[in-house]
């Protein structure tokens, strides 16, 4: 099983940024990946960028929340948090990212294709200058946050 790029990390529209990629394994395994805590903290935190997650609290349910505690070097963290307005097992997940007024309304959907699984991830910012800020920052890590899970889901 394994992942491929369909399209990059790229903005769409004036507030929107975008990336496809399809997975080879099954629609409820990558959508679990993405769900479970324990297998979530395994590929989120994108090796190579200095950033490890030290917490990780998921509460995957249409109005549960999260909180994600990253540590940047030796003593700096940073926590983000939001809630899921909606998650449709196996098919949708959507988050806000509470802790920036400037955060983005995030939506992943899961869909079956050629014999894996099509993974559409968008996010929508308030204003262009976020999302422009997103494409060079958290945007940039999520191709090797992919890469991640797609070995996770060869084991």
């Amino acid at each position: 099983m394994s992942g491929r790029d369909v399209e990059a990390a790229q903005g769409i529209g004036e507030c929107e940024l975008a990336m496809t990629r399809w997975f080879g394994a099954p629609r409820p395994q990558v959508f679990k990946a993405w769900s479970e805590a324990a297998l979530f903290r395994q590929w989120w935190a994108p090796e190579g960028f200095g950033i490890t997650l030290l917490e990780c609290d998921l509460d995957m349910r249409t109005g549960g929340s999260y909180r994600l505690v990253f540590a940047f070097g030796e003593t700096q963290t940073m926590a983000f948090h939001g809630t899921y307005p909606d998650v449709v097992p196996d098919t949708r997940i959507v988050w806000t990212n509470a802790e920036d007024p400037d955060g983005a309304i995030t939506t992943v959907t899961f869909a079956d294709q050629d014999g894996g699984t099509l993974v559409k991830f968008h996010e929508r910012y308030p204003s262009r200058e976020a999302r422009d800020e997103a494409l060079v920052g958290s945007a940039a890590a999520l191709p090797r946050q992919l890469d991640q899970l797609a070995q996770l889901l060869e084991i």
